[in-house]
């Protein structure tokens, strides 16, 4: 069997790091009214006003404080099912902030045929937070669609790629669920044919691993 070298395209991955801020309010007061007659009933009840607001009406939805172990994320049948020749335990990413973010990546090459495989994790401050990234996401990846019944909203979409007449399908789910981002990536190629796998291959396999990693997800843990 000849020994076929990978494409830079596969060989280099490029891990963002999420940026997760949360905003502030300012409170401000109108004019002062003028001054009421004595006697007038506005002169014997006057309102006060508090000078900050109720927390319970600025608290945030946020149900998950930390992300998941990302290598345990995935069932080991699942990754042998979906990068075959693949060790099941993964490789986590370095992250800057372990708390917020953590990938686990999973890739092999069997024979000819070759499967990389991500899981991400990545928890907002917020809810509202959480939604407006997965939605910025979404406009950046156009061209694909909604996943029903994961998450509170999914969506996934699958490209293809070719650098030297090798080609390359890539699939990449995204979830929210409450504060939590989920991101599945997954991709092929065949070095022998140098054709992709097929379309639904790729995304059924990125939706399924994303399925997992939900799951992964629990109850929550804020």
């Amino acid at each position: 069997m000849r020994s076929l070298p990978l494409p830079l395209a596969l060989t280099a991955r490029i891990t963002p790091v999420a940026v997760l801020a949360c905003a502030g309010w300012a409170l401000t007061s109108g004019p002062a009214a003028p001054p009421a007659a004595a006697g007038s009933p506005a002169a014997q009840k006057t309102p006060t006003q508090s000078s900050s607001a109720d927390p319970s009406s600025t608290a945030v939805s946020k149900a998950y404080s930390t992300a998941p172990t990302p290598c345990a994320s995935v069932p080991a049948a699942t990754v042998t099912a979906l990068v075959p020749g693949a060790k099941a335990e993964g490789k986590e990413i370095p992250s800057t902030d372990t708390t917020l973010r953590r990938t686990c990546s999973w890739n092999a090459l069997k024979g000819y045929s070759y499967r990389w495989l991500d899981v991400s994790f990545e928890i907002g401050q917020s809810e509202q937070e959480a939604e407006r990234e997965y939605q910025q996401r979404v406009t950046e990846k156009s061209g694909g669609g909604a996943v029903p019944g994961l998450g509170n909203s999914a969506y996934s979409v699958v490209n293809l790629t070719t650098e030297d007449k090798q080609q390359t399908r890539e699939g990449v789910v995204m979830v929210r669920v409450s504060n939590a981002l989920v991101i599945v990536t997954y991709n092929g190629s065949d070095f022998d044919t140098k054709k992709a796998p097929g379309t639904d291959e790729i995304n059924q396999g990125a939706i399924k691993a994303a399925r997992a990693a939900v799951g992964a997800l629990g109850s929550g843990q804020g």
